[in-house]
């Protein structure tokens, strides 16, 4: 066997770490050009791509030297950077030359798979079976290819997958013993997985669990549990996240303590937008690994990523502290130096997300480029960076960072370039992006993020049917793992409307403070809002500070107190709890985050659309505050978020999934407009989207006429405005005023008849029934007499609000605290054990009880209530929290 036929022998037995030491020395003394192709090869399988592009550059310009051997080579690498038409213009000039050559054909028949001509594909593989019989991966191909048409056609014969993989295992049984102990076992796994696919294919979910038990036994642990995960991700791919993650905990009943398992638990809860939980599952991975003495940075690394997006602070933290530990890596037995570099750039990378996402743009900038001096094709960087560049209006740095991506990942890249309007000039591309975003994963039967992209890319094109075939597809698949209920939502948005009626005002009139700083942009999501902004934002005066969570925040911060207290209120019933002194401490902390964006600014604009659903709250706040509402096309608005894939769909913008849903919330949006045009009239300002695209001037005077700033011309070149934009206008923005997004809903007209009969069906919730408090503040005031010492009228305080409220934990706890200090014990601890009940999390109350219990002398309930909590993971930072309304 020659000394490259050896070489290749190893690529096809898999051994690319092997090859990767035995090809680069050979290279450094013989200098042979046909070995680039075949080192490409193998650093494109290790995931090196920076290395495997430098190799494959200089194969390519040396392919004149190339022999047909090499090229065939050079091709299988094309076809790991799903290069598909420049390896089958290579494979096909090969078998030209050399035709019965068995991996060239193989190769060949993956490009035919790719460019859906299955038949020929079939033919392909099985010629080149018979004329290697023991090449196995192509045996694989072949299994896998009968699996497909399996999957595509109910009506193909379900046994011919598994009788194609029975005869694979005949083949490797009888090459078995000719190969490397690690190859064997890596062959195992891929047939074991076959097997797994060919039955769940078939829906034989009794025999896959039967099986699985049965190897439970048979096999190592490690074997065992990848064969559990790779069974979940199949389950997942077929949409049955409910079962994925059901058989993940089965298993991890027998071994609760294992990584791989939890790790791709919260991978499976990211896709559902879990974030609660995958925090909880890395967090205790960590906890694991450092129990172990086992590396924990790319967790630390995941954990970032996991808070980018609303828990900036926790996000900062696990950078900063996957930094830390990449500073300490060393090189071992069981890290290599390529490894620390690979590590050292996830946590540079974590941190510069972190950076960005803050908006600290420089510093984001430097730990990007850092990375990317080092590793020109580190992927997350690549993106990270882009995204940077697009929301700070560089498309054309952000194209040239995305036209990198194309290189080793041309469905990603293309994915981005679409984002920033760059669109592939050929059909051929599109339909390639197409196939591979159908392609089962983790996610679900299809990758929606590209299903999105193509929908807008076949638009530009003018194909509309498709457009919206393609949109309606990814829409569908979102669908599968969101928690969006219509019905429980226009249920939310009644009692908000009851909540902040005008009776609350009269009754609270002195509330809030009178600032006129904030000003709200506010509508439909996809109603214009963000243009709006970006004109008032280029006004000397006024700041545009993009979608703030200031009022969702606050809304948070009611209901965790609602929490600490156990009161059993929520928003918006509890608003009528709070006090002049409450309402204007919470007002004045949102100001001084608002101030601190722009100290010098008039004016500061918070523009996030949902909050037409807060504007009660808002003027509860601030009475003074100028709030814009952004009006739109409905049927416009209704299309343009059915096009777009939004980063909170797990949150608020579930709507955006399903026609009738947004004709539902365009119903439940003008209701309360309604609504709060008559709490609030004539101090809201409506603003018409078309109207201020086609006279810009005469609507920019209009808004900036209401909030009281003189009209500055510079407004009407809003486009050139050097701020940072996260939304999904961020291209749009850098755009000047364009037409052809109004009446776009005639494109479709056909296809909206959904969303006419969300729109049209009459509104209807369940009568909403509130209590409503005669006074604020009553357990606050209630707890300062208590501190004053005057118990008999904080008694009579806690007593009146539990009148009002029965199991209020709190004033249950507080009432127990009078009792026990009066010398009431058992009445105080059957206050107490009521409070504790209802909030177990309250470690002070619990430490309390437990000394009640002590003076009692009913050491059994002593013992207990300790012995139950006295492991740390049953305290969180809120259990340690001091008790102080």
């Amino acid at each position: 066997m020659s000394y490259l036929a050896l070489l290749r022998r190893l690529v096809d037995l898999q051994q690319f770490e092997e090859l990767k030491y035995i090809a680069l020395h050979a290279h450094l003394e013989t200098l042979d050009p046909n070995l680039l192709p075949l080192i490409a090869l193998t650093h494109l399988h290790l995931g090196d791509y920076a290395t495997a592009v430098g190799h494959l550059q200089q194969a390519e310009s040396a392919i004149a030297q190339l022999d047909e051997e090499a090229k065939v080579d050079l091709a299988g690498a094309y076809a790991l950077m799903n290069r598909v038409g420049d390896a089958k213009a290579l494979l096909d000039g090969a078998l030209t030359v050399l035709p019965e050559h068995p991996l060239a054909m193989a190769r060949l028949a993956w490009c035919e798979v790719q460019l859906d001509d299955l038949p020929r594909a079939k033919t392909l593989y099985q010629k080149s079976a018979d004329l290697a019989p023991h090449r196995l991966p192509v045996w694989i191909a072949l299994v896998r290819l009968h699996l497909q048409e399996r999957v595509d056609n109910n009506d193909y014969d379900s046994a011919v997958a598994q009788r194609a993989l029975d005869q694979l295992l005949q083949q490797f049984d009888g090459l078995r013993d000719e190969l490397p102990a690690t190859v064997a076992d890596n062959f195992v796994v891929q047939l074991r997985q076959l097997q797994l696919e060919i039955w769940l294919t078939d829906q034989q979910t009794a025999q896959i669990e039967d099986w699985l038990t049965e190897r439970k036994a048979t096999i190592a642990e490690n074997d065992w549990v990848n064969l559990v995960r790779f069974y979940a991700g199949l389950l997942a791919s077929q949409h049955q996240h409910a079962n994925a993650e059901q058989a993940l905990r089965n298993a991890l009943k027998d071994l609760p303590d294992n990584i791989p398992l939890m790790s791709q638990l919260a991978e499976l809860a990211q896709t559902q937008g879990r974030t609660q939980q995958v925090i909880a599952l890395l967090r205790r991975c960590i906890r694991l690994n450092e129990q172990a003495q086992k590396p924990t940075l790319p967790f630390w690394a995941r954990l970032s990523a996991t808070c980018l997006h609303g828990m900036e602070e926790q996000a900062r933290k696990a950078a900063e502290k996957a930094l830390e530990l990449a500073s300490e890596l060393v090189v071992s037995n069981d890290l290599s130096e390529q490894a620390i570099q690979q590590q050292t750039w996830q946590a540079q990378n974590a941190m510069a997300q972190v950076e960005s996402q803050t908006q600290h743009f420089a510093e984001a900038e430097t730990l990007f480029d850092q990375i990317l001096t080092e590793n020109p094709y580190f992927m997350p960087t690549l993106q990270g960076l882009g995204s940077q560049k697009m929301q700070q209006g560089d498309i054309d740095g952000a194209i040239a960072l995305y036209e990198r991506i194309k290189q080793i990942d041309p469905v990603t890249g293309f994915s981005a370039l679409i984002n920033a309007r760059q669109f592939p000039d050929d059909v051929h591309t599109l339909e390639r992006m197409e196939k591979i975003a159908k392609q089962p994963s983790l996610e679900g039967k299809s990758r929606t993020g590209i299903l999105f992209q193509l929908a807008s890319a076949w638009e530009k094109r003018k194909e509309f049917d498709k457009a919206f075939e393609l949109a309606q597809l990814a829409n569908n698949t979102s669908k599968a793992v969101l928690h969006y209920d219509p019905i429980a939502h226009r249920q939310r948005c009644a009692r908000i409307r009851y909540g902040f009626s005008k009776s609350l005002f009269e009754h609270r009139s002195e509330h809030g403070c009178d600032s006129s700083l904030p000003v709200f942009v506010l509508g439909m999501p996809r109603s214009g809002t963000t243009l709006v902004e970006q004109i008032l934002a280029s006004h000397s005066q006024i700041f545009g500070a993009g979608e703030l969570g200031v009022i969702p925040s606050a809304i948070a911060g009611l209901e965790r107190w609602e929490r600490h207290v156990g009161s059993g209120r929520h928003f918006p019933d509890c608003v009528d709890d709070l006090n002049a002194y409450t309402s204007k401490g919470i007002a004045e902390n949102i100001l001084k985050e608002l101030q601190e964006y722009a100290p010098e600014a008039k004016h500061v604009v918070d523009k996030l659309p949902h909050n037409f659903e807060n504007i009660g709250l808002i003027k509860f706040l601030f009475p003074k505050a100028k709030i814009i509402s952004v009006r739109r096309d409905p049927r416009d608005i209704a299309l343009s978020n059915f096009f777009t894939d939004y980063q909170a769909k797990h949150g608020g913008m579930g709507f955006a999934y399903d026609m009738e849903w947004i004709g539902q919330q365009l119903a439940d949006h003008n209701l309360f407009m309604h609504h709060w045009q008559q709490v609030f009239p004539g101090e809201i300002l409506e603003i018409n989207y078309e109207d201020v695209v086609e006279n810009t001037e005469a609507g920019a005077r209009k808004m900036l006429d209401y909030i009281g700033v003189e009209w500055e011309s510079q407004v009407l070149s809003f486009n050139e405005l050097d701020r940072p934009v996260k939304t999904a206008s961020v291209w749009q923005v850098r755009q000047p005023i364009y037409k052809t997004s109004t009446a776009k809903w005639k494109r479709y007209q056909d296809y909206l008849a959904p969303l006419i009969q969300g729109t049209n069906a009459k509104i209807t919730w369940e009568p909403v029934e509130m209590l409503n408090l005669p006074e604020p503040a009553m357990l606050t005031d209630a707890v300062a007499l208590y501190k004053e010492d005057k118990l008999d009228d904080a008694e009579y305080g806690f007593k009146k609000l539990l009148h009002h409220i029965p199991e209020h934990a709190a004033a249950h706890f507080m009432l127990g605290l009078i009792y026990a200090r009066k010398g009431h014990l058992a009445d105080a601890i059957e206050h107490m054990e009521t409070g504790h009940d209802k909030c177990p999390w309250n470690k002070n109350w619990r430490q309390g009880l437990v000394q009640a219990y002590e003076i009692q002398g009913d050491i059994e309930k002593t013992e207990g209530l300790k012995a139950k909590y006295s492991t740390s993971a049953n305290e969180t930072a809120e259990d340690s929290a001091d008790f102080a309304p």
